[in-house]
């Protein structure tokens, strides 16, 4: 099915999910895809560390969100990670589909979506 931009914007307004502007330095997201599980780190700077799912071999790489898409091209570029959608590093690497995310503050309960 192809939708409109107007109507992914429109979308993307209501979307549940951990978005760039929730995240502070210190920050753990948990996203749990169709196949894997990534551990996403939040560095002062604004990366990640990202360990788990195609990283799994790789210790600690150092990348940033691009974004997150519904399948196709149009990558919500304010979201981390919401379940439903697919999650694309910047090395252009993408998820397959999210089930679920955790988002742990330090000092702080998780939340869930």
């Amino acid at each position: 099915m192809v939708h409109s931009l107007e109507t992914l914007a429109s979308a993307a307004a209501v979307v549940d999910g951990v978005r760039v502007t929730d995240l502070e330095p210190g920050d753990c997201v948990l996203v749990w895809t169709r196949n894997s599980l990534y551990t996403l780190r939040v560095n002062a700077d604004g990366s990640l560390d990202v360990e788990g799912g195609r990283f799994a071999r790789e210790e600690g790489r150092r990348l940033r969100v691009a974004g997150c898409t519904w399948g196709g091209t149009a990558l919500l570029t304010c979201m981390i990670a919401a379940p439903g959608m697919f999650l694309e590093f910047d090395n252009r690497v993408r998820t397959t589909r999210i089930r679920e995310v955790r988002h742990f503050r330090l000092a702080s309960a998780p939340t869930i979506h």
